[in-house]
């Protein structure tokens, strides 16, 4: 688990992956954690099973839009993420991507 918070902490990323770490911060991180790494409220995203084989970016467009029920973790169902816009969405899912590439996941 070190030198995977290591990896995440490295990550330098993208501009916009950049304004989706503030967006991600702001509106995710409370469940999912500061660098996706989970919480006791929610999974963490760096995790073998948010791989873009497993959710693709469109898996995680209809979380956020739509919310999803509990499925692979005992966290209980996700709400939808209200007032997230598109924009910010896209950002959102480019820093996770880089989070997980730089957490060595894919």
């Amino acid at each position: 688990m070190v030198l995977l918070l290591a990896g995440v902490a490295a990550c330098g990323g993208s501009d916009d992956a950049g304004k989706g770490k503030q967006a991600f911060e702001a509106n995710c991180a409370t469940c999912h954690g500061v660098g996706a790494v989970g919480t006791n409220s929610g999974p963490p995203l760096v995790h073998q099973l948010y791989v873009p084989g497993h959710h693709d970016d469109n898996s995680i467009r209809r979380a956020v839009r739509n919310g999803v029920p509990s499925h692979h973790w005992y966290f209980g169902d996700m709400p939808p993420v209200v007032g997230v816009t598109d924009e910010e969405l896209e950002q959102v899912i480019l820093y996770i991507r880089e989070v997980q590439r730089a957490g060595g996941i894919y």
